[in-house]
């Protein structure tokens, strides 16, 4: 699973936080270690010092009194036990618990050294004493042990609140960093919407303003591809338009030319055939040309190049153009017009579009049916339905009727182009083209709804 770019930061944020916080936890652990040793140390060495300043002559031999004081300097709620031992040079235990165990080498500095008694760890230092008297020189070694406890609380007390901080500092930044990061990739969202909102044929430059300069060159080289695909597209476009221009006039005088030759006598009854299913032929060719330009120009049309159009007129000047080939087939053509309905457009597109709907029911209705052009005012759009009571679409071609070049029925002669005009049209006036069943489920309804004028 790929992980979003605000996790991969975050990782890379927490990841060597909770290294740093891991390595000096570690260090502070072994500086409050050896800070608490020290202290119990120096501890235990002025214990053994304050016994072993009571160490004395008497009557030639040696006393020890170990006084309150030594013993006091380990008061702690912790309920440390302590333990002492005396010896002089002949292993004579003066006094403590013999049980206590002595270093292994005895040198004339204080040895510190851990040990057990009793099964308990213990903590221990031997300190020696050389004592004098009537020439004669005894060496005394005391040795003073305490139990763990104390030495445990006060390395809890130096390490554990500088870990517990540097916790802190690592949840905080686990919290805070996801909301700056949030906030800080808002631009970046938002030029992601600005790219996934456009219009299929919006081809404007994105702005760069107020956008950071980590992101400049991303809308640099989206705006670049952008040229680029203007250029191309615009080119294509002019090529489809010179072409279907270019070849209008050839095909109008190709078909002039079988007309004539129609009219002439043949007595070969194949020859007339052919120039029949030739005048067909160039007529295809000259509806699909058409087409092609009407289809480039809609493509090609500025969205901002538009007038207040009445569509009821428009529908009318429509109706006045096929009213005679609906009266050849016996198809009743009418219409229904609201009050006020105006939309924002190009009148001649928006005549193509009238007249494409019309023309496609006139051609699948058959002989003695009848279309109806319905103009509506429904709130704030203006509604245009083309009803006829034809065989319709089936439900498994509505998904593709709006594809280019794409028939559902090949009875009818026609250019597969009709209703991707009538889409292009009415998405470059911010509308949509729905299909629907006319009364009893026959027929058909086409539904172009717009945006109605607004002053």
């Amino acid at each position: 699973m790929t992980l979003s770019l605000r996790a991969r930061l975050l990782l890379w944020l927490i990841l060597p936080l909770a290294v740093f916080v891991a390595v000096t936890a570690m260090i502070s652990y072994d500086s409050a270690s050896s800070t608490a040793s020290v202290v119990q140390d120096a501890a235990l060495l002025s214990s053994a010092r304050t016994i072993g300043e009571d160490i004395d002559w008497v009557e030639g031999r040696l006393t020890a009194n170990v006084p309150p004081a030594a013993l006091e300097i380990f008061e702690s709620p912790y309920q440390d036990q302590v333990f002492y031992k005396i010896v002089a040079a002949d292993k004579q235990l003066l006094g403590g618990d013999p049980d206590l165990v002595l270093p292994l080498q005895e040198t004339a500095q204080p040895v510190f050294y851990d040990s057990t008694l009793d099964g308990r760890n213990i903590r221990v230092v031997a300190y020696t004493r050389q004592l004098y008297d009537s020439g004669k020189v005894e060496p005394v070694t005391v040795v003073v042990g305490k139990t763990q406890a104390s030495h445990h609380a006060m390395l809890e007390q130096l390490w554990r609140p500088h870990f517990l901080r540097e916790c802190l500092m690592l949840a905080l930044v686990a919290t805070l960093v996801p909301l700056g990061l949030t906030v800080e990739l808002r631009p970046l969202m938002k030029l992601k919407n600005n790219v996934a909102d456009r219009e299929p044929m919006q081809i404007e430059p994105m702005r760069a303003e107020g956008l950071p300069w980590e992101l400049r060159p991303i809308v640099d080289a989206i705006n670049q591809c952008i040229a680029q695909l203007k250029v191309h597209t615009a080119r294509q476009r002019q090529f489809i338009a010179d072409a279907a221009h270019q070849l209008r006039t050839p095909l109008t005088l190709l078909d002039t030319q079988i007309q004539y030759a129609s009219l002439r006598e043949h007595r070969d009854l194949e020859v007339s055939a052919a120039l029949d299913g030739m005048r067909r032929s160039t007529q295809k060719m000259t509806d699909m040309t058409n087409q092609l330009l009407l289809l480039a120009q809609a493509e090609a049309a500025p969205a901002h190049d538009h007038t207040r159009v009445d569509l009821s007129v428009v529908v009318a000047s429509v109706l006045e153009e096929l009213i005679v080939v609906a009266h050849r087939r016996g198809i009743d053509l009418g219409a229904e017009f609201a009050a006020d309905v105006h939309v924002e457009g190009n009148a001649n597109l928006l005549h193509a579009l009238v007249a494409n709907l019309i023309d496609n029911a006139i051609r699948y209705t058959q002989n003695g049916g009848h279309v109806t052009a319905l103009c509506t005012r429904q709130g704030d759009d203006s509604v245009l339905q083309v009803i006829d009571n034809g065989p319709g679409i089936p439900a498994e071609a509505r998904a593709h009727v709006f594809e280019r070049f794409y028939r559902g029925a090949t009875r009818v002669e026609g250019t597969g182009l009709g209703l991707s005009i009538v889409r292009e049209i009415a998405q470059l006036h911010g509308g949509a083209v729905t299909l629907g069943h006319a009364q009893d489920s026959r027929g058909l309804v086409v539904t172009v709804r717009m945006p109605a004028w607004s002053s």
